[in-house]
């Protein structure tokens, strides 16, 4: 079924795609939000709503779910159309019309911008054929809430962020929390990987280097224990767990978008400094994109949502402006006009 047609249609309900809806409202320009996803907030909602964010400016610290909430409270003072749980199949064009294709309905508009993270992403799995079987009974590869881990042996595996985070904000609900990493190269934080290291210290946590699972044990119905292999020693030894969560990253996706005309560099697109994505009427922001200097940050993704709506309003109405000014002085907001 074909809907109305609206000035933008963002692809991606994630931090930066709900806050290029917003934007867009307070552009005056008419919006659409489009996600493959069931619920708004992207990866916040999808892997880890009770994590803590600590870098999004004037917020010294918040759960992402409540970051999602707030950014879809302001979004929705606009009205914008939601639609979720629709994959795109394809961009076509008509007429200076771009009109997005899914499974079930056409999604016309003036714009589009892209704002689709890593683009369709499932976490990556552990290797081990034994510990297929045991995903949701005993191996979580998202963590929903940390009641859930209350008084259990957690191992947690990998070196990135979410592996540091998570061994930091299971500590006050678990018994124990082992980290381990097959190397001694972590990709976190510095100063996250320095408060794990001393909670490890004073007894703590434990975090074991140039350690993998070998194989997953279990009493015929969940997860009861792990064997852990030295990968320098060459030696294996047994632990207790009640859980285990890989955080080994993600494998991502941008489905048909590679074929939309657009310039791809290893799963990003390449943009210019303005958000062009390389195809009229067409921008990205947020994790998608690549260029000299690129941060994937939640803050720099809605700097870039900014842009690419500011951009984009422009293109469609060359008599308003690519500058706005400040929120402060716009009508909209019961100000003066921009």
């Amino acid at each position: 079924m074909t809907q109305d047609i609206r000035d933008i249609t963002i692809i991606g309900a994630g931090p930066t795609g709900l806050f290029a809806a917003f934007y867009a409202g307070m552009r005056g320009v008419t919006a659409r939000i489009v996600d493959a996803l069931p619920d708004l907030g992207g990866q916040l909602t999808a892997l880890y709503p009770e994590k803590f964010i600590f870098d999004v400016a004037g917020l010294p610290k918040i759960l992402a779910k409540d970051l999602v909430r707030d950014l879809v409270t302001q979004m929705r003072q606009f009205h914008p159309d939601e639609r979720l749980g629709q994959r795109i199949l394809s961009l076509e064009e008509d007429g200076g019309v771009l009109t997005l294709v899914t499974e079930t309905d056409r999604f016309p508009s003036r714009a589009v911008i892209i704002a689709a993270g890593i683009g369709a992403f499932s976490p990556r799995r552990l290797p081990n054929p034994s510990a297929q079987e045991w995903y949701a009974r005993g191996i979580h590869d998202r963590v929903t809430d940390p009641e859930d881990f209350r008084g259990q042996k957690v191992l947690i595996v990998g070196g990135g962020a979410c592996a540091f985070d998570w061994t930091l904000q299971l500590m006050p609900y678990a018994d124990t929390v082992t980290l381990i990493h097959r190397s001694d190269r972590f990709r976190a934080h510095g100063s996250t990987v320095a408060a794990v290291n001393e909670a490890a210290k004073e007894g703590r946590a434990r975090v074991l280097t140039f350690h993998e699972i070998a194989g997953v044990h279990s009493n015929g119905t969940r997860v009861t224990g792990a064997t852990l292999k030295d990968v320098k020693a060459k030696t294996e030894h047994d632990v207790d767990v009640d859980a285990i969560l890989p955080m080994l990253g993600f494998v991502s996706d941008l489905g048909t978008i590679t074929e939309w005309g657009l310039t791809i560099e290893k799963d990003e697109i390449v943009v210019t400094s303005t958000m062009e994505a390389g195809r009229p009427g067409v921008w990205a922001a947020g994790d998608i994109t690549t260029y000299p200097g690129k941060l994937k940050l939640i803050a720099t993704g809605f700097g870039e949502a900014a842009t690419a709506v500011n951009q984009a309003v422009h293109w469609i109405y060359p008599e308003k402006k690519v500058n706005p000014g400040h929120s402060s002085n716009m009508a909209i907001f019961g100000q003066k006009d921009d």
